[in-house]
């Protein structure tokens, strides 16, 4: 099986291409006891005519501490109905609710989070996909939660890429799957925070498997998907969830575009056409480790500050647009090379993968020639891996890519091994890599995405996504 991550061009090429490049996925959870408590009911609030940005929405978005204290990992504290809709535009007819719920931050400390939560109309689902969407962004208004809702103000703001992504929810709607989307940043938006977005993660699945309302079944089996910046909570969550999360039963992992070491990546991008969004990921891991949060606020110039200053308040195209070519370590000055302090050395390592062998099947994969995220650490990360006997990875490289186009052409045949594990069918024992020139010559991939655009078309006229009715 082959799975290939490419993005390419710019951020601007991905509104045209993810449109049509989307799938369907499916998640797989073999029901264990859960690790929390029983979930306390909560009312279920209507939906509002026009979406409020989280910024304005304190009440949904940061409960009481208190009361997230008191809560169990993963246990909801609020809910509501939601009327999702595609690029903030087009209503989608299906049953769709935001919860409010406890996760915990890097540091294990309660923290609120928010997930959204979709299903075919009237359905009970026995299968589930978590979408972690690459939100790439320093606002909450850039969330994912608020991005996919009607008469949201997101996509003109610059979150052009949850939209685009939002596609692959409604392949796995299409599929008769219920999907979970969470705000993996956290309410600091603590953008690249790798293990901060894999708790999340993983509550937001544990949230969503006991909102009565998602009628998912008891032995539904669970997915999770991502790409680039999704990949990130992705690959955290993966390698969490024995020790996090024992009871979810995550039938399979697919990833691809995968930061898996953040130092070679800002090494990559620095002074190339993707510092600007580099820069918004520094930023985004300093509200999350204080220590890296004083160094930045000691060692940036006053164009480092001032920069850092004016993107913290903007979404994923702004973000990236603005001010390419940046020589980010520049900005950090005197007291010799920034690696070598100890507060960058700790983050740096705190964010890596690697450091626990995911205990479900991964599908990875990764366009070598990738321009933004250097190809060399995930093939480390996939050594490391399967340097486990248990392992099982299926990994591919495709040579005719690059990191926008290479989600495109590689969604496809991810989501068809998604698929399949969703099913019920064994992963393959062990680990393989494949090189492959092109992932969007793969024709069963090719034939996914052509039906998924058709499904979704059609729902820009009311069709019920994944029913028949």
């Amino acid at each position: 099986m082959q799975s290939r991550g490419h993005r390419g061009r710019r951020i601007v090429a991905m509104c045209g291409a993810l449109t049509v490049g989307v799938l369907t996925v499916s998640a797989t959870l073999a029901h264990a006891e859960p690790a929390a408590p029983a979930a306390v009911q909560v009312p279920v609030q209507s939906a509002a005519a026009v979406p409020v940005p989280p910024e304005l929405d304190p009440g949904f978005y940061r409960p009481p501490a208190d009361l997230v204290a008191a809560a169990a990992p993963g246990q909801i504290l609020a809910a509501r109905l939601v009327n999702a809709a595609n690029f903030g535009l087009i209503p989608l007819n299906v049953d769709a609710w935001q919860v409010s719920f406890r996760s915990n931050d890097s540091r294990d400390e309660a923290i609120p989070a928010v997930a959204t939560v979709l299903k075919p109309r009237g359905s009970a689902p026995d299968k589930m996909l978590s979408v972690q969407i690459a939100v790439d962004s320093l606002a909450a208004y850039c969330s994912p939660s608020y991005a996919v809702q009607q008469w949201s103000a997101g996509a003109a703001l610059g979150q052009i890429v949850a939209p685009l992504e939002f596609m692959l929810a409604q392949g796995a709607l299409q599929q008769g799957w219920a999907v979970v989307i969470p705000d993996h940043h956290g309410p600091k938006e603590a953008y690249a925070a790798g293990p901060l977005a894999g708790r999340i993660t993983l509550d937001g699945i544990r949230a969503a498997r006991a909102f009565e309302p998602l009628r998912v079944a008891p032995d539904a089996r669970i997915g999770m998907y991502g790409y680039s910046g999704g990949a990130i909570a992705t690959g955290h969550a993966a390698e969490l969830k024995q020790s996090y999360a024992p009871e979810l039963n995550i039938v399979g992992a697919a990833e691809g575009g995968v930061p898996a070491d953040l130092g070679p990546t800002l090494l990559n991008g620095n002074n190339g056409l993707w510092s600007g969004m580099i820069l918004s990921a520094v930023i985004g891991l300093a509200r999350e480790y204080p220590d890296f949060a004083a160094l930045l606020d000691r060692r940036l110039d006053p164009l480092g500050k001032a920069l850092a200053t004016v993107k913290g308040g903007l979404c994923v195209q702004w973000n990236t647009a603005l001010a390419p070519f940046l020589n980010i370590i520049g900005f950090l000055h005197a007291d010799g090379d920034p690696f070598d302090d100890p507060a960058v050395r700790k983050v740096l390592e705190q964010t890596r993968m690697g450091k626990a062998v995911p205990d479900m099947p991964m599908y990875i994969w990764q366009g070598n020639p990738d321009e933004l995220i250097p190809v060399g650490p995930v093939d480390t990360l996939v050594d490391t891996y399967c340097q486990d006997p248990a392992a099982s990875v299926q990994y591919t490289r495709e040579h005719f890519a690059e990191h926008i186009a290479t989600e495109i052409s590689g969604v496809g045949p991810a989501m068809l091994w998604l698929r399949d594990r969703l099913d019920g069918v064994p992963a393959q024992r062990g680990c393989t890599t494949a090189d492959v020139g092109w992932l969007a010559l793969d024709p069963d991939g090719t034939r996914a995405l052509a039906e998924n655009f058709g499904e979704t078309f059609a729902s820009f006229f009311g069709k019920p996504i994944g029913t028949d009715k």
